[in-house]
């Protein structure tokens, strides 16, 4: 019932082993930035020197931030064009000799925050946001995580992530209550689609709630990720176990 898991992301490849039974890391998490949209076999090497540091030689869970499809690498939004089509986890499982299991990041995240988190004991329809690079997303009703791309609905003749992720925070230099409320506008719509009952705020910007949660008004009720920027790396790994049974 351990994994190590791997979330990447777009600046940096974090990963640590996990206790899948408690969602408790077993040692700190490592963490490589990359500051260089690296190419696939580059990741890969990223990737292969995370299950190093760990000297891991069990199984393995991969979040990745785009569309996948079994093994494959559907999209790229945020990372290197190549990987569009790339055979995942024939990737790195070459790179770190290991099992290999590959979800989408902000599915991954979910499934940390359902089992462990802020999801725990949540039956009804649950949606997760999570905010970094770009803008992951994934539904949750009764135990059952969809991925879901809506980073990417049509917003203002551009993705929406280009305007709400905290990448468009940062790039614009808004201020918290300008981009809460920018934040909350998406997030409205969202709810005018999927009526959830509860929204979960992920990424590594969700440790600084506090300061743009009072800007964002919503109908469902909207709290922090309790695993906070570490969901990722939990639920990948929760993900590796699921594959094996």
């Amino acid at each position: 019932m351990k994994a190590l898991g791997i979330d990447i992301g777009g600046s940096a490849v974090k990963g640590a082993p996990v206790d899948t039974r408690t969602g408790r890391l077993l040692a700190e998490r490592h963490r490589i930035a990359t500051p260089k949209q690296l190419s696939p076999l580059m990741m890969a090497r990223t990737v292969g020197e995370i299950a190093r540091h760990f000297q891991w030689r069990g199984p393995i869970g991969v979040g990745f931030p785009g569309v996948i499809e079994g093994p494959r690498i559907l999209t790229s939004a945020n990372l290197h064009p190549r990987f569009i089509g790339c055979d995942g986890v024939k990737l790195f499982g070459k790179a770190t000799r290991c099992r290999i299991a590959l979800i989408n990041d902000a599915a991954a995240a979910a499934q940390a925050e359902m089992k462990f988190g802020a999801g725990r004991g949540v039956t009804g329809k649950t949606l997760l946001l999570t905010l970094g690079t770009g803008v992951g997303t994934a539904l949750a009703e009764n135990g059952v995580i969809f991925p879901c791309e809506l980073g990417h609905f049509p917003w203002k003749g551009r993705s929406a992530e280009k305007h709400v992720s905290a990448l468009a925070r940062d790039r614009e230099n808004l201020s918290w209550a300008v981009w809460g409320h920018r934040l909350g506008k998406y997030i409205r719509a969202l709810e005018a689609l999927l009526w959830p009952e509860l929204i979960i705020i992920g990424g590594g910007i969700s440790a600084k709630h506090h300061k743009f949660f009072p800007h964002v008004t919503t109908r469902a009720k909207l709290v922090p990720a309790q695993l906070l920027n570490g969901a990722g790396v939990v639920g990948a790994a929760v993900w590796a176990v699921r594959r094996q049974d």
